[in-house]
């Protein structure tokens, strides 16, 4: 039997009169792009992505790394607990004032010399918890990691200047940049629970170092795509403008701020609860993984969220993204409550992360209306040292609770601050406002 040629292929038949092209099926078609797509085709995107993601993952592994290494060598989750809410504590001090001088200076010129110093905080940790020092040197060490730059507003700041006058294109980009914030912070406690259980305890805090170190060098060298400082014009020469008003003077600010700073609690509270959890069932270094699932469940609601175009208004789905997060979060207290299974939990936890990037894409939407030009990277700074300041609050509260209470009572955190950030956002008219 002869062989069919192949859909999309034309044969031409010579009679004795004519010459006929005989067409056996459409040709294959390139498919357009989608937004994803379209977005990093523009020059210089996949180079600073790139080395943005290297340097952002070592953030998902700093608290666990933190948190496994202490607990493990003085035997305490509430010393644990009570170091990393004094390091977040003190980011949510020095990182807007990192973040005005990146926006004053540049990106490069700022960046690196605050994250060596940050790199310098974190080693002088990890040699303190090494060699036994007192408790109270613990706390000092943390603290000086606190002029670790912002790098994921970095990276909104630089997708803000590239697709200025585009909002669905930076609609997209932001819903990336949540997704490559919940992958890293899905990555990294699994790579930090491996690393300190597979090694040493050190280990986590010791690669993380090595990761911001370079990743920040790297995204500091792609400077096609880094937006002008304003504190100078494009061509280098000091500007005569006034600088804009502080973003915490913009209308609407402080009350998205304060619910950031709730939900900053439900992050913190739900991850040293959940290293507690798992150690007390004898799975500590599952605790990466079990975290790593809530993340996951987010990164894939965030991508999927991205493509979705909205008629409405951002300050008008707020609410709901935040209702739906707070109704979630009561799965991993039921599923720690009622069966006591580390496998339902993280069942539970996958289902309710799937509400988390919805609710930051959300708010960092609103958080650039809100600030004003020339401050977009300290405005959304201050949105991540609320949600440093609740996670610091949220880890010292689990830290309590479980210490003092159980770890499956310590689920009741994250919910709890979860319905507050409802109550504010319900209640305060300045989270619903439109910014002019």
């Amino acid at each position: 039997m002869p062989q069919q040629p192949a859909r999309g292929t034309r044969l031409f038949t010579v009679t004795a009169d004519t010459l006929v092209a005989v067409d056996f099926g459409p040709r294959t078609k390139h498919r357009p792009p989608g937004p994803y797509g379209r977005l990093f085709a523009r020059p210089g995107t996949r180079a600073f992505t790139l080395a943005n993601l290297l340097a952002r993952l070592p953030m998902g592994m700093f608290s666990v790394s933190a948190v496994v290494m202490i607990a493990g060598t003085r035997g305490s989750y509430a010393l644990a607990g009570a170091v990393t809410a004094t390091g977040l504590a003190a980011t949510a001090l020095v990182a807007p004032w990192t973040a005005r001088l990146v926006d004053r200076y540049g990106q490069a010129r700022v960046a690196v010399p605050a994250t060596l110093v940050a790199a310098l905080g974190s080693l002088a940790l990890l040699l303190c918890v090494r060699y036994d020092a007192p408790a109270w040197t613990l706390f000092a060490a943390y603290a000086a990691t606190a002029t670790t730059p912002n790098t994921g507003g970095m990276s909104r700041a630089r997708w803000a200047h590239l697709l200025d006058g585009d909002p669905d294109a930076l609609h997209t980009a932001n819903s990336f940049e949540q997704a490559a914030d919940e992958l890293c912070f899905m990555l990294g406690p699994v790579l930090a629970a491996f690393l300190c259980g597979a090694f040493f305890p050190e280990a986590g805090t010791l690669v993380g170092v090595v990761l911001l170190v370079t990743g920040v060098l790297a995204f500091a060298a792609q400077r096609s795509t880094e937006p002008p400082p304003s504190g100078r014009t494009t061509t280098g020469a000091t500007t005569t403008t006034p600088p804009a008003p502080s973003p915490l003077r913009s209308p609407g600010m402080p009350p998205l701020l304060a619910v950031c700073l709730a939900l900053g609690a439900v992050f913190g509270s739900t991850e040293v609860v959940t290293i507690a959890f798992a150690d007390a069932q004898g799975h500590r270094t599952a605790a990466g993984v079990v975290l790593a699932l809530q993340a996951g469940g987010s990164c894939a609601a965030g991508l999927l969220y991205g493509r979705v175009r909205f008629a409405g208004a951002a300050e008008d789905r707020y609410p709901w993204c935040v209702a739906a997060m707070t109704a979630l979060l009561v799965l991993p207290l039921l599923a720690a409550s009622l069966t006591g299974s580390l496998l339902l939990l993280s069942a539970a936890l996958l289902v309710a992360g799937m509400a988390t990037a919805p609710t930051m894409i959300t708010n960092m939407t609103l958080v650039q209306r809100r600030t004003p030009d020339g401050r977009l990277n300290e405005g959304m700074t201050l949105a991540v040292t609320a949600l440093l300041g609740g996670i610091a609050c949220g880890s010292a509260a689990a830290g309590w609770t479980v210490e003092h209470l159980t770890p499956t009572a310590g689920y009741g955190v994250p919910v709890t601050a979860a319905a507050v950030a409802l109550l504010v956002a319900l209640a305060w008219p300045g989270v619903r406002t439109a910014a002019a």
